[in-house]
């Protein structure tokens, strides 16, 4: 459905022209000579974009501007100016007019412009075409990012591992779910793990399994992550930063199809597709004897490459936008929008941690918001201070307590009661705590067994 856009101005020639070049690039328009009547319009039908001149008879283009902002604050204005009235519109857009353009004016340039304020002014939820559901979580309209998705719903008809590149936040995770979905595992499990978050003790237990009794602290058999995926999608995430150890392991497994427990002697036949991510440059990582050459083949049979989000601005304001829609049910908040200055200002914004970052600063500005419309004097706040991600205090609790226990298992060395006299609690209750955690102290053991 094409834009709709509400042009204004006194001048009939000038009103016909606008209409025809506007007309002519798609966009529907509804065209009237005074602010009056654009007013009497917006209670009838609100448009995406209103095009104003200045001079107008009776009500001016700026008082209809303070109208404007006034009944709809997110609604994104151009104004035309001549030359003596461009003190009035530098003014205005300081007060918050998307911009303004003085006649004569080149047609190109007005174009660009209302390009510009109705990606700013999109409202959320638009982009992702209705019979595109394999990627609804990837929320994007720019170009880069359309032609990676083509690429990449090509590549999940096929069985092929895929590396995924990019920077950290820019969503590899949700790139990989999305080929799981477009892919015939789709049905099956779709199974994640952070290559480089789980200690390389635990790691190969995590990814393989283990038999009971195979280390201490296993009391049962433990099916690894290669079996829960088994039918469907394993996402290696962060594999540059897999130990070497454990690289030529995860070859064997890749090589024969099968995976053997830790502790066992038979191997199990697995039926899994890998899609593995790093932000790590794998080529400097080989030569460093860091990542092997054999592995790097085996998982790079396609690559794809995530852009940073200062390469996808015109991303930015429908990504800002759907993060703030979904934030304000978590808040319990009602959140109209941001103001279009406020969103500018997120546009022009340097992202250096890509779209995660982008979900913090939107996440703090709906947690401290008070008004509907989210202001620039929040966003600017919101940028100047590093981005941190916002927990409930009972998830930073959790997320604490279980990092501390894990840093106590590895000082102690997998001593419980070494651990829980540090801890200052007793035996009995340390080891429910581990146990709420899934944490098993014999993987923190030096000597603990490895499978050959």
């Amino acid at each position: 459905m094409s834009a709709h856009v509400l042009v204004v101005d006194d001048d009939p020639d000038m009103l016909r022209l606008l209409s025809m070049r506007l007309s002519a690039a798609g966009y529907r328009v509804t065209a009237v000579e005074s602010a009056e009547a654009a007013l009497a319009r917006l209670a009838l039908e609100r448009p995406q974009l209103v095009v104003s001149d200045v001079q107008l008879p009776g009500k001016d283009g700026l008082a209809l501007f303070d109208d404007i902002r006034a009944r709809h604050p997110a609604l994104p204005v151009i104004l035309l100016t001549a030359h003596g009235t461009i003190p009035d519109a530098v003014e205005a857009t300081s007060r918050g007019v998307f911009t303004y353009l003085t006649k004569p004016f080149d047609g190109k340039a007005l174009l660009d412009k209302i390009a510009q304020a109705l990606a700013l002014g999109a409202p959320p939820g638009e982009g992702a075409p209705a019979d595109e559901a394999w990627r609804v979580a990837i929320v994007s309209r720019s170009s880069r990012m359309a032609e990676l998705l083509a690429e990449a719903k090509l590549v999940a008809g096929s069985d092929a591992s895929v590396l995924i590149r990019g920077e950290s936040g820019t969503g590899k995770e949700l790139l990989a779910q999305a080929i799981h979905q477009a892919s015939a595992r789709a049905p099956r499990p779709f199974v994640a793990v952070n290559c480089g978050a789980i200690p390389e003790a635990l790691l190969e237990s995590e990814l393989f399994g283990h038999v009971k009794g195979s280390f201490t602290g296993a009391v049962a058999n433990h099916r690894g992550l290669f079996q829960a995926a088994d039918g469907g999608t394993l996402f290696l995430d962060e594999i540059g930063d897999m130990p070497l150890p454990l690289q030529v392991k995860l070859l064997r497994v890749l090589q024969e199809r099968s995976v053997r427990p830790v502790g066992a002697t038979q191997s199990v036949p697995v039926d899994v597709r890998i899609l593995s991510a790093t932000h790590r440059d794998l080529d400097e990582a080989m030569a460093q004897g860091q990542f092997r050459e054999d592995l790097y083949y085996r998982l790079n049979v396609v690559s794809l490459t995530l852009p940073p989000l200062a390469e996808r601005r015109e991303d930015i304001p429908l990504l800002a936008n759907h993060f703030l829609s979904k934030l304000a049910v978590k808040y319990g908040k009602r959140l109209n929008g941001f103001a279009p200055e406020a969103l500018k200002a997120l546009a022009m914004a340097s992202w250096p941690g890509n779209v995660r970052q982008l979900f913090n600063v939107v996440e703090q500005v709906c947690a401290l918001a008070t008004t509907p419309l989210i202001p620039l004097v929040l966003v600017q706040r919101a940028l100047r201070v590093p981005s941190v991600e916002v927990l409930s205090y009972a998830e930073a609790r959790q997320r604490f307590e279980r990092e501390y226990l894990v840093g106590l298992l590895k000082l102690t060395d997998g001593n419980v009661a070494d651990a829980a006299r540090l801890a200052q609690r007793n035996r009995t209750e340390f080891y429910r705590l581990l146990q709420k955690h899934g944490l098993a102290p014999g993987s923190f053991r030096g000597e603990a067994p490895v499978a050959e």
